[in-house]
């Protein structure tokens, strides 16, 4: 029991120290126009907090949990396979980046969607887009309420259920008061809890199994495969190396948690400092977490549940206290990505669908308060029942609504910005196409050529929008920033 307590202590004052942020930040809040405020912070992030806010964004429970389970279960090929995603925050910024931010305010865009609209000029295509997009969050945000659980459950000793009720109370706690300043704050936090978590369980796990020669040594007499490039089962092939590229790295400028991200910045000062730190943030915490799933088999060889390796680990490898802080370093990834799929969500809700369909309601602060709020607790609620019979690897759902994402918004969204004939007519077809040849493909478990669905997905949505932009009107085209 004593033991139980050191390891849960740290983790109550972690959660109080982000329920802190969430009242600084609504108490912080600049009076004005709500939904720039709420859902962007008014635009007002620097270098060091963009870089933090977007590395923790995506940095979340696949990356904690899925990703080092899937290293411990693979071997040494599944780090160097995690290690194409590197570049996420560099092309995020670098292909969206200054053109992207500075059309969002010329069009006093708050979302994603509010950008495709001043593009193309098409409701329709607003419409289907929010629709997929609250559908697709749905998964991701499972995958995340999930890790969560699991976390409190194998290093706190709380059981999953409860655990995950604590969970979503805490989330919806710190997205419904805070909004995205809280969010960007405790992104900022997070980041350096995670690079620090990072270190401390990587050099625990290295020690605990004798070193670093002795760990793959250990390795190669569970299973040889397991130093090798192909991994386990050969599951690295070519083709999986390449559809692996599009999904978690080209694929993830069309990511809409991370476009808005693209949109609230400061200068462009804050893109070129954040473009740097951020690549620097995920380079170490893609080896570091990866490498100690990897290695931790070294020192427990015997695990039936992959996904349980770096809770494990943590009880095993770190005295009771050290283990409490490093919990809230997983904790801290997985609840910044919650926050940010149920900040946008709610952007989406009340942005693209409700002042839609009534606009003069645009004014009424109060009403469009009350409204975010019943949206993130509804949210929360279905994402409790979804979570509540969790499957054995998340890793493979959390990619699967990554993909989805993909699928409906990266063309639309990139060729939208770069290509000045796309129409209205091309982005809604593409679209359909993405959204529906992928959710096929992926649930009929179809790999056409071998390849994930989303690279045959995104090149049938590629192709259908330049034919159907043949047939469409020019859209209204916003001049070049």
């Amino acid at each position: 029991m004593t033991r139980q307590l050191e390891v849960i202590l740290p983790l109550l004052g972690y959660l109080l120290l982000v329920a802190g942020l969430s009242l600084y930040a609504m108490r912080k809040r600049r009076e004005g126009n709500f939904l720039n405020e709420y859902f962007l912070g008014g635009r007002s992030m620097g270098g060091f907090v963009l870089a933090m806010t977007l590395a923790a964004t995506y940095i979340s429970a696949s990356s904690f949990i899925g990703g080092p389970g899937a290293a411990y279960k693979y071997g040494l090929g599944w780090v160097l396979l995690a290690m194409i995603q590197v570049p996420t925050v560099w092309l995020s910024l670098g292909v969206l980046g200054k053109k992207f931010a500075i059309l969002a305010r010329r069009y006093n865009a708050v979302t994603l969607n509010d950008m495709l609209y001043a593009r193309y000029g098409s409701t329709l295509l607003v419409w289907l887009a929010s629709l997929s997009l609250l559908v697709a969050f749905i998964g991701a945000m499972t995958v995340q309420f999930i890790g969560g659980a699991r976390l409190l459950e194998t290093a706190a000793g709380i059981p999953y259920n409860t655990g995950l009720l604590i969970f979503g109370v805490t989330i919806a706690f710190y997205t419904a008061f805070g909004g995205f300043r809280a969010s960007v704050l405790n992104d900022a936090m997070q980041g350096l809890v995670m690079l620090a978590g990072t270190f401390l369980l990587l050099f625990a796990v290295i020690h605990a199994a004798g070193g670093t020669g002795q760990a793959i040594a250990k390795l190669q007499q569970i299973n040889p495969q397991l130093i090798a490039p192909g991994g386990a089962d050969n599951i690295i092939t070519p083709t999986f190396l390449g559809s692996f590229i599009i999904l978690v790295c080209f694929g993830v400028i069309g990511l809409p948690h991370t476009a808005v991200r693209c949109i609230s910045y400061k200068d462009s000062k804050a893109v070129h400092r954040g473009m740097f730190l951020g690549t620097i943030v995920v380079s170490v915490l893609m080896l570091g977490m990866h490498l100690a799933g990897a290695l931790g088999r070294a020192v427990l060889p015997d695990l039936k549940v992959p996904d349980l390796v770096i809770p494990t680990l943590m009880l095993e490898v770190l005295p009771p206290w050290a283990a409490g802080v490093f919990l809230a370093a997983p904790m801290a990834a997985i609840m910044s990505s919650v926050n940010a799929h149920l900040l946008q969500s709610s952007a989406t809700i009340i942005k693209d669908l409700y002042l839609r369909i009534a606009p003069q309601h645009a004014a009424n602060e109060k009403r469009l308060k009350r409204i975010s709020g019943m949206a993130t607790l509804l949210q929360g609620i279905l994402l409790l029942l979804a979570a509540w019979r969790p499957p054995e690897m998340i890793i493979w759902l959390n990619l699967l609504s990554f993909g989805g994402l993909e699928a409906v918004f990266l063309w639309p969204l990139v060729l939208g910005l770069y290509w000045q004939n796309a129409n209205a007519a091309g982005a809604l077809a593409s679209l359909i196409a993405g959204a529906v040849s992928y959710t096929l493909l992926a649930s009929f478990n179809l790999q056409l050529w071998g390849f994930h669905p989303i690279v045959p997905s995104l090149a049938f949505s590629l192709l259908t929008f330049i034919i159907a932009n043949r047939f469409g009107r020019a859209a209204p085209q916003p001049s070049a920033p």
